[in-house]
């Protein structure tokens, strides 16, 4: 097309199928990315509930140990004697020089 000595170049159109694949894979990609952050938000948050379970199992075994040795009357008395300082009508009790402090 030719108007006298210019010449016309044709009008650039805008693609708009190319700007909406962008905007639906940039989208996508942010979603992606959000989401893995909160994937390992979550498994970071698994993993010291896991080491808590853990602990606490441990502590419930040290409690169900004790709570046996507390029905023993061999134990009981032990712990009397030694930590207590306890002893059994008629016993004197021996404290030795060593162990005042």
């Amino acid at each position: 097309m030719e108007r006298g000595d210019k010449t016309v170049e044709p009008k650039r159109r805008v693609d708009w199928f190319i700007f909406v694949m962008i905007g639906i894979i940039g989208y996508f990609s942010w979603t992606f990315v959000m989401q893995q952050s909160h994937l390992n938000a979550v498994e970071d948050s698994y993993g010291t509930a896991q080491a808590r379970l853990e602990t606490a199992k441990q502590a419930h075994e040290e409690l169900q140990q004790e709570k046996a040795q507390l029905e023993d009357p061999v134990y009981i008395e032990k712990v009397a004697r030694e930590d207590l300082g306890m002893v059994r009508k008629g016993e004197l009790p021996y404290i030795s020089a060593n162990s005042r402090k």
